[in-house]
């Protein structure tokens, strides 16, 4: 019997290692079919963006239940460590969630992650109880650092939040592989299902994927695929690739032959 290959975050196990972010949508009830199609049990949510106060408005929750499925709250839009830590505070007196993601941008037109910031929010947070995952550069002794600084996992950018072009620095994400022992997700920068696949063969534990999903022509069909991809990617991994070889290599045996 298969043993089961559960993805374990802050300790608590997850059979899907794809995490499915939930704007850009064009509504919520997209955004759940979509959630559903993907298999994914851990949602993002951005908190400044949640509508608390607008009673005629509809609500997430109301499409996505969060006693079935874990909501993952971040940060985005916040551009320093003072309106980021005040976010997560108050998105842990609203729903009590201290699984959070901390995401603090330096640079509007980019959006890169102010790693400054971005460490001493993490410092902050764990002392205060959070179990904090991170979106960080894909720089490996940052990484490290976020690490010691308590993180519960690094979510390094394979190539800029929405732009879709893939992972840029394999060499780096598989450095920061061998350099912590948290789970390392690919977080921004994932356009196609084979990006998932790739970043999962080279030993992450986890991706997240929005923008490849919420502006394809068939958001639904695109989280499907993401989540094949991811699985995919995963096996491939832990099966053990052959050695890569200059020369060719003759599938049929050279004994016995007629």
């Amino acid at each position: 019997m298969e043993k089961k290959d559960y993805f374990k975050i802050s300790n608590k196990n997850f059979s899907s290692r794809l995490i499915v972010g939930t704007g850009k949508y064009k509504n919520f009830s997209e955004c759940a079919k979509a959630v559903k199609a993907s298999g994914a049990e851990i949602v993002t949510v951005a908190v400044r963006r949640v509508n608390i106060v607008d009673k005629k408005k509809p609500l997430l929750m109301d499409y996505l239940n969060p006693k079935k499925i874990t909501y993952l709250p971040n940060t985005a839009g916040c551009f320093n460590s003072f309106d980021a830590l005040r976010t997560l505070r108050l998105a842990r007196e609203i729903g009590g969630w201290k699984l959070v993601k901390l995401e603090i941008l330096g640079d509007k037109k980019t959006l890169l992650p102010d790693m400054i910031e971005t460490l001493k929010s993490t410092e902050v947070l764990s002392k205060e109880g959070f179990k904090v995952m991170v979106y960080c550069s894909d720089d490996p002794l940052m990484a490290k650092r976020l690490e010691n600084a308590g993180a519960v996992a690094v979510m390094p950018l394979a190539a800029p939040i929405g732009s879709g072009l893939g992972i840029l620095n394999t060499v780096n994400i598989k450095l920061i592989k061998q350099k912590i022992k948290i789970p390392l997700l690919i977080d921004a920068g994932i356009g196609q299902a084979s990006d998932a696949t790739v970043a999962m063969e080279l030993g992450c534990d986890g991706v997240l994927v929005n923008t490849a999903i919420a502006k394809s022509k068939n958001p639904a069909e695109m989280a499907k695929a993401m989540k094949f991809a991811v699985i995919a990617g995963r096996k491939s991994y832990i099966s053990g690739r052959m050695r890569k070889n200059f020369f060719g290599s003759a599938s049929s045996p050279k004994k016995g032959i007629i």
